[in-house]
């Protein structure tokens, strides 16, 4: 039942949040170039790095997404017919969790790295 409420409040939060920050992201292209730095310096230091707000953003929608596809992943094998006993769900239900954070951190850590 968990992971089913994720898996909603994940992509209404990804649609919301992702909706929010790229019509403001237009408006600010639109707006000049002063309301453009402004968008910018929101989530970025001067130097180009992010901020703690931009890791923030960044991250937490970087988290939602995996958690979102490794759920729309355990529903698309639960729709073939498979994973339905009560033990492999529970597995399932808890995989969705430990690779979306697996993969966040692996996917965060490769952007950090410079390559």
């Amino acid at each position: 039942m968990l992971v089913s409420i994720v898996h909603r409040v994940t992509g209404d939060g990804m649609a919301v949040v992702g909706t929010l920050l790229f019509t403001w992201w237009l408006a600010a292209l639109a707006g000049g170039k002063e309301s453009y730095e402004f968008f910018l310096g929101v989530f970025t230091r001067a130097d180009g790095h992010l901020n703690p707000l931009g890791y923030l953003f960044g991250i937490g929608l970087t988290l939602a997404f995996f958690q979102h596809m490794a759920s729309g992943v355990r529903h698309l094998v639960l729709d073939t017919g498979a994973g339905y006993e009560l033990g492999a769900n529970k597995r399932m239900a808890q995989g969705t969790f430990f690779f979306a954070i697996v993969a966040t951190a692996a996917y965060w850590a490769f952007l950090l790295s410079g390559n």
